[in-house]
């Protein structure tokens, strides 16, 4: 899709996962480091445990479809190379603090007189303009000052981060995608390049349930999402071989879901008297003594309801749930889905090779199937090592003479 377009990422590891996806979508990506290699290969975990910058899993995992090279923007000489560079590029995505690339007289308001229809897209804590322009984050720092920290976890305690720790820059990272491919859809029609500011702050407030507020008017305390009564319930059942995710649903919803899961119990002896006589419908949910009916329940049907799940593998859950029509989840592991059938139908698992490690590794595959770019998606190649691709573009493609090249590195330029 995007095979006619270069791409100099200049990122960390919060927009990293942007060149990914234009890289997976067949944009030619290369990563530009620092000499000696991006701060990002320091984030574990590592290739068997082996603490090395070329054996980062974070780096193999956001930097698969990119070429690499070395280059010291701050120096006069390595920006001198960069604005060559930037004759023959598309698309800048850069992740440095605002003001940053002006500093060095490689902002867009310069960059642009070089390539007027460059594009370039910045992806920072809290945008370009702002009284938080110049703030730090981390990923916690964005989940909370964006509000979706707020709702995660116990009410009865303080709120929980999301995920692990780049999940805030992930979509950071895509909608910087999605902002670079539109910027480069307008230059098509206007033959004209800008600058696109990302916020990773803006990009977490977007995800915040404000919706349930607009359809209810409830401002929700943490664990509220489906009601009181789900603050507490119990979610997740051992079986034979892993999790299911079920609960009991008390008032209308009980005919759905309740009343045919105790069905099933029963026709397979595993309900007592008490169980069979609970009248689930009739049970209040939304109010508090509807709440504390239903605890004292499960504090009494817990134990028979886990050794009816103990009883049946997943698959066999998944099946009998599925003639019921009930709301009953696998647990999936993340061997069950490196092993999924639906997944390997479609051909989601790519496996890449790396030669350096005499090893294949599996990774997720391309972001879409498409009907008529479908040879060119997905993983064209594993992350490059440190400076990997320096000949093949400062020589081959800028002409740099080989001895200019060794020179550069010499003095710390590349």
């Amino acid at each position: 899709m995007l095979s006619s377009y270069r791409v100099l990422d200049l990122t960390d590891e919060k927009g990293l996962f942007c060149g990914k996806m234009l890289g997976d979508l067949g944009a030619d990506v290369i990563k530009v480091e620092r000499p000696g290699g991006d701060s990002a290969r320091k984030i574990g975990p590592f290739y068997h445990d082996d603490p090395s910058p070329e054996k980062s899993l974070f780096w193999f995992a956001f930097n698969t479809s990119k070429r690499g090279i070395t280059l010291d923007i701050e120096k006069p000489e390595g920006q001198e190379i960069f604005r060559k560079l930037i004759e023959s590029t598309d698309l800048v995505v850069e992740s440095s603090p605002p003001g940053y690339m002006d500093k060095l007289g490689l902002g867009y308001s310069e960059l642009g007189k070089i390539n007027p229809g460059l594009v370039m897209v910045s992806v920072t804590p809290f945008g370009q303009t702002g009284p938080y322009r110049d703030y730090k984050t981390s990923d916690i720092v964005a989940w909370a000052l964006g509000g979706y920290l707020y709702d995660f976890g116990d009410d009865d305690r303080p709120p929980i981060r999301i995920s692990h720790h780049s999940h805030a820059y992930l979509h950071a990272a895509s909608e910087a995608a999605a902002g670079a491919v539109m910027a480069l859809y307008c230059r098509e029609i206007t033959g004209e390049g800008q600058h696109v500011d990302v916020s990773i702050h803006e990009s977490v407030a977007r995800l915040d349930m404000t919706h349930k507020w607009d359809m209810t008017k409830v401002n929700l305390r943490r664990g509220e999402w489906l009601g009181p009564i789900n603050i507490r319930l119990k979610y997740h059942w051992p079986c034979k071989d892993g999790y299911v995710m079920w609960n009991y649903w008390a008032g209308p919803a009980a005919t759905l879901w309740t009343r045919p899961f105790v069905e099933w119990m029963i026709q397979e002896g595993a309900a007592d008297d008490f169980i069979k006589s609970i009248n689930w419908e009739e049970i209040d949910a939304g109010t508090e003594e509807g709440v504390k009916q239903v605890e004292e329940i499960l504090s009494r049907v817990t134990e028979r309801t886990t050794n009816f799940f103990m009883k049946h593998t997943k698959d066999e859950l998944d099946e009998g749930a599925k003639k019921r029509d009930l709301m009953l989840y696998l647990v999936a592991s993340v061997k069950d889905v490196l092993e999924s059938k639906q997944l390997a139908s479609r051909g989601f698992w790519e496996n890449v090779e790396h030669p350096e490690l005499d090893a294949s590794i599996t990774y997720p595959g391309a972001l879409a199937i498409t009907s008529e770019a479908e040879a060119i998606l997905g993983i064209n190649r594993r992350a490059p090592l440190i400076g990997e691709h320096n000949e093949e573009i400062y020589i081959n493609e800028l002409g740099i003479s080989r001895d200019r090249l060794s020179e550069l590195r010499q003095y710390g330029i590349i």
